[in-house]
């Protein structure tokens, strides 16, 4: 397979998958609290890809980069980011989350700009991500109805999320070539696990405390239900939505623009609404399809006679 079959076919693989997470995740949160849902996956993950990483004998790195990006990765791209946003939703309706969090690819624009400065962006890619973004806009155009003032805090919270996560993406970029694409999610997702479960359990406690004290059911409101679709859920997003989304995710990153590999974020929302369609039986309206093909049509505009695959750099072959 050529290499621009499999980065094609790759960057395809992680949209949709990425999109499939939402239903993944609206399943396990109907018996697991979010944040310990949010623990538990990527705790799994992690161990999931050290079983990997041992089988093919991969040697995760350590010098002091390595050490300093793991760090980074797991606080800012997986334990702040996921526990803010999970928090927001709570108060944030979903397809408004989407739509702010769709600065993401802007936000590495204005970051690629400032750190790496050959990294081409070009107007074609502006122009496309703009178009996009009203696409998503006007997808989820109803979820700016009533006053946005109660949303505002939640709304600040998702928007800084995407900064961060973004910053962390270019900083990789940058920084991370040397890292394998896999042996490098090891450390920031056991770390994000371990941490997330942690501060599930004891804000899960002390809401109980605060409350009405111990019940009967207790354990069930901090640690959540192990029912067959909440392991199917816990084990679907460890698997498929983290070990490899994100490995992808980060390969892609070595071979292909950055701006190009950031607007999987407009791809994922119209996977989801695809298959809450399917699976949910959920409606399609006019709205929603005009704003479907906008964003498919600024993704054209990106990424058209933009892909570039550096193929000679041995750095790039992991």
């Amino acid at each position: 397979m050529s290499d621009s079959y499999k980065i094609v076919g790759i960057y395809l693989l992680t949209c949709l998958i990425w999109g499939s997470t939402w239903l993944g995740i609206k399943i396990g949160l109907e018996s697991t609290p979010p944040i310990i849902a949010a623990g538990y996956r990527f705790t799994l993950a992690g161990l999931l890809i050290y079983s990997v990483i041992s089988v093919r004998g991969i040697k995760i790195q350590t010098d002091k980069t390595a050490v300093r990006l793991y760090i980074a990765m797991a606080f800012f791209s997986f334990v702040l980011p996921y526990g803010l946003i999970y928090w927001a939703e709570q108060f944030v309706p979903s397809g408004l989350t989407a739509v702010l969090y769709a600065i993401y690819p802007f936000s590495i624009a204005v970051f690629t700009t400032t750190m790496i400065p050959s990294e081409k962006i070009g107007i074609n890619k502006i122009i496309g991500m703009i178009v996009s973004f009203s696409g998503l806009y006007v997808i989820f155009s109803d979820s700016f109805a009533g006053n946005l003032h109660n949303y505002l805090i939640g709304m600040v919270v998702v928007i800084i999320s995407a900064l961060m996560q973004s910053g962390i993406a270019v900083s990789i970029k940058k920084y991370g070539n040397h890292l394998h694409s896999l042996a490098m999610n090891f450390y920031p997702m056991l770390i994000a696990g371990i941490v997330l479960t942690i501060y599930g359990i004891i804000s899960g406690l002390l809401s109980i405390h605060n409350s009405l004290g111990l019940t009967p059911d207790w354990s069930v409101k901090v640690f959540g239900v192990f029912n067959y679709k909440s392991v199917f859920s816990i084990f679907y997003l460890a698997l498929f939505g983290s070990l490899i989304t994100f490995t992808c995710y980060y390969w892609l990153l070595k071979r292909v623009n950055i701006i190009i590999v950031s607007l999987i974020t407009f791809i994922t929302p119209l996977i989801a609404l695809f298959l809450g369609w399917l699976i949910y039986r959920e409606e399609l309206s006019k709205r929603q399809s005009v704003g479907c093909i906008l964003v498919l049509s600024g993704l054209l505009i990106s990424i058209f006679g933009n892909i570039f695959i550096k193929k000679n750099d041995k750095r790039y072959k992991n």
